[in-house]
């Protein structure tokens, strides 16, 4: 069954609101699995004409479909994401989420359903290149709690000389619109959603890539509680064996090259050690 599409609420109710498939239960039935997401962060998760689309909604809806469970979607801002799911106020985080050793303390990932770089974009008419654009004074757009920031912190801000600014956004429309009018030099990005920015027609342009290879996946909270990574695990293999995850990526990403599920998996995870949920087969030994 796909996910109810229903027309937007308030921007005052967003935060709170419930939106997905699985609305009615009855007192007998499994409750619907709440699934966090950002809706401001195309093409993972957004709303347009008052409803959900993105890659990660689709995604959902199909993997529900196939493992035959019930899902809720729920809207809230990133900063606030992994904490929900670390909390278990959430049961799945499945907006594009990066894979980081200091994220797999405190949340349990599936297996990898895609693999991402960074990308630095500056405005159409900026001559800043990839590396003026995050040094010399430069002001840059991240997101709160990202992987972005982190790096910027790590590699830039905290290990060197450099002057450079961090300005942290709660989304990253936000910070694009804010670099087109000036109030930023660059923002930092990952290269799937940067590509939607510029096809939507936004007055950006990459500056250069920063090469990461950073795999993304959906997560549970910690030690897998709901008992739900393994049907997960399970659902994202079929979509992509079945060609189903590469029509709803093409559908939104035209003729973007695929990577192959499951990708890499740092050591670090030790949900994809052998043998990995739902999947023993699979797994880093």
């Amino acid at each position: 069954m796909k996910g109810i599409k229903v027309p937007l609420l308030p921007a005052a109710l967003m935060g709170a609101v419930i939106i997905g498939s699985g609305m009615a239960t009855t007192a007998s039935a499994q409750d619907p699995y709440t699934v966090g997401v950002e809706a401001s962060f195309p093409p993972w998760a957004y709303v347009e004409g008052g409803e959900f689309k993105g890659i990660a909604i689709d995604a959902m809806e199909a993997i529900a479909e196939e493992r035959g469970i019930e899902i809720e979607f729920q809207d809230m801002p990133f900063p606030s994401l992994i904490p929900a799911l670390a909390a278990e106020k959430i049961d799945i985080l499945a907006t594009g989420l990066t894979v980081t050793e200091e994220r797999s303390e405190n949340i349990d990932f599936t297996i990898p359903w895609w693999e991402t770089n960074d990308v630095v974009l500056v405005p159409e008419d900026s001559e800043l290149n990839v590396f003026t654009a995050v040094c010399c004074g430069a002001r840059v757009g991240v997101q709160g709690g990202s992987s972005q920031q982190a790096w910027m912190e790590e590699n830039v801000v905290n290990s060197t000389d450099i002057d450079v600014e961090l300005a942290k956004y709660d989304n990253y429309v936000t910070a694009v619109d804010d670099m087109a009018i000036g109030r930023i030099s660059s923002v930092i990005v990952d290269d799937t959603s940067a590509q939607e920015y510029i096809n939507a027609g936004k007055p950006v342009k990459m500056a250069g890539k920063i090469f990461i290879r950073a795999p993304l996946a959906l997560a549970v909270s910690k030690d897998d509680p709901q008992e739900i990574l393994g049907e997960l695990n399970q659902g994202i293999l079929a979509i992509y064996e079945s060609g189903e995850w590469g029509e709803i990526v093409n559908g939104y990403i035209p003729g973007v090259t695929i990577p192959a599920i499951p990708g890499h998996m740092p050591n670090f995870v030790d949900t994809y050690q052998k043998p990995v949920a739902g999947l023993p087969e699979l797994g880093n030994e």
